[in-house]
């Protein structure tokens, strides 16, 4: 049965981070309510990260707590570390994610330390959360291949997998951080993971660098994999490849999921209007053809 798919939202916290132009807390604010409207459960908030290193994340804060609050909204926001967590907590966040990689080259590269450091730092945060009440998700990078290392070994995602599940993460997203993946290993890393992990708690994070997401995301579905993370407007880009796109668009897996029959509870001519509202402040055209066609019939 398909008819319990879950789609988590990342377009405000992934989507966004990756923007040459920051949008402002408002214009956040709104494109998080146009998603609500539109029928999106689980909405990644934002990121309390260092300002300096991710300016386009600045005040959120100010945005989880202008959210609306009630039964059946979840809005997680990122957190690397406990500074991060304190700020998150202090700013009444139900739910964080922390992110490891599978790359050891991607983790020094991105958050400047080792996968074991990696760990280290997120004890501290797993405990604070476990005593704050607070759920938890956890991503892992680079899944199905690497800037710095080209392929990845399946075992390394395993292991990492694992250990964020031991640890007491709720769900583990797994992310092809580059959009490199192709069916076929999709749902073979995906299988992997659910011999250490159930997978009914993984979750599948695709980027459509190379055009593959759809075909990688309706793969682990056939496989068992029963949530998906997407991002309004295929918001994103890829910073490890020179003008790629980013994320999944939301609207595009909306309609193939609708398309097949199962039910997202989502309204695609709302979302569509969110990806518009949100690309025309951005500067930039909508990277999905389904928002294009359906903005054009009104």
């Amino acid at each position: 049965m398909m008819d319990n798919i879950r789609l988590v939202e990342v377009g405000p916290r992934d989507g966004l981070q990756n923007e040459a132009r920051p949008l402002s807390v408002e214009d956040r604010i709104l494109m998080i309510e146009g998603l609500v409207a539109a029928g999106l459960r689980s909405i990644e908030a934002g990121s309390f990260v260092s300002p300096k290193w991710v300016p386009q994340m600045a005040g959120s804060a100010e945005v989880l707590a202008a959210l609306p609050k009630r039964d059946g909204l979840d809005f997680p926001v990122l957190v690397p570390n406990m500074k991060g967590f304190e700020a998150a907590h202090a700013a009444g966040a139900g739910e964080i994610a922390i992110f490891a990689s599978a790359s050891e080259s991607f983790s020094q590269k991105n958050i400047n330390c080792s996968i074991a450091e990696s760990f280290e730092r997120f004890e501290p945060v797993m405990d604070a959360a476990r005593q704050a009440g607070i759920r938890v998700r956890g991503y892992v990078s680079c899944v199905l291949g690497c800037p710095y290392e080209g392929e990845v070994a399946v075992s390394a995602v395993v292991k990492v997998a694992e250990r964020l599940h031991r640890m007491g993460c709720y769900e583990i997203s797994l992310g092809d951080t580059i959009g490199v993946g192709t069916p076929k290993a999709a749902a073979a890393m995906a299988r992997a993971v659910a011999g250490e992990v159930p997978m009914d708690r993984l979750a599948l994070h695709e980027h459509n660098t190379y055009g593959q997401a759809l075909a990688n995301i309706y793969a682990c579905l056939e496989a068992g994999v029963r949530v998906f993370d997407a991002s309004v407007g295929g918001l994103g880009g890829c910073p490890y490849a020179k003008g790629a796109t980013g994320n999944v668009a939301t609207e595009e897996l909306v309609y193939m999921l609708e398309g097949m029959g199962v039910a997202t509870g989502v309204d695609l001519p709302a979302l569509c209007r969110v990806a518009l509202d949100t690309c025309a402040r951005l500067g930039r055209e909508p990277i999905s053809p389904i928002t294009r066609i359906i903005a054009a019939k009104g």
